[in-house]
């Protein structure tokens, strides 16, 4: 990887599958976080299965919350074209690029800051609920911290790839960067 420099931002001007899914894990994230800080620790074991499903959907490229949202009519930006497209929902796991890799790291660090919040402090929920709160800052304004860090390291995005790079160049379905 080669390193750059710029502001890597996805694409806001439509509500897409991916970015809709940043947004309701977040928010998820956040509720059980609360409730695990402030009425009981047992609720932190229910950030567990959001951790999973996004350490599935970077492996696999199958997201319950994003096949939900398909049949409701929401539309990919980085699904997989082929006969069940229309139907099913199901990531590009064709390379390792910027976006699958943050739902690998997320989840990986979510468990690993829950099974400390469990076993050592509390307070180590204060990572999910940063997460949760980038999760919901990235879906809204497409801008967030580890996207932008993965970006400057050389991970090379596919939700507009040249945007960041290139302020005035068009993404893929026609809008200004």
């Amino acid at each position: 990887m080669h390193t750059r420099s710029g502001v890597y931002v996805v694409p806001t001007h439509r509500w897409y599958i991916e970015r809709t899914v940043w947004l309701i894990a977040g928010v998820i994230l956040l509720i059980f976080s609360s409730l695990a800080v402030f009425r009981s620790l047992k609720w932190a074991y229910l950030i567990y299965p959001v951790a999973v499903a996004s350490i599935l959907v970077s492996l696999t490229g199958f997201c319950i919350i994003g096949n939900l949202l398909r049949l409701v009519g929401f539309t990919p930006m980085l699904g997989r074209d082929g006969p069940t497209s229309r139907t099913l929902y199901l990531m590009q796991t064709d390379s390792w690029y910027l976006e699958r890799r943050i739902y690998l790291v997320v989840g990986i660090n979510l468990i690993v800051a829950t099974t400390l919040a469990l076993a050592h402090s509390v307070w180590w929920l204060a990572f999910p609920a940063f997460v949760s709160v980038a999760m919901i800052v990235f879906a809204t304004t497409g801008f967030c911290v580890m996207a932008n860090t993965l970006y400057w390291m050389g991970a090379e995005p596919r939700l507009a790839p040249r945007a960041a790079a290139d302020p005035g160049c068009t993404l893929r379905d026609g809008q200004m960067a």
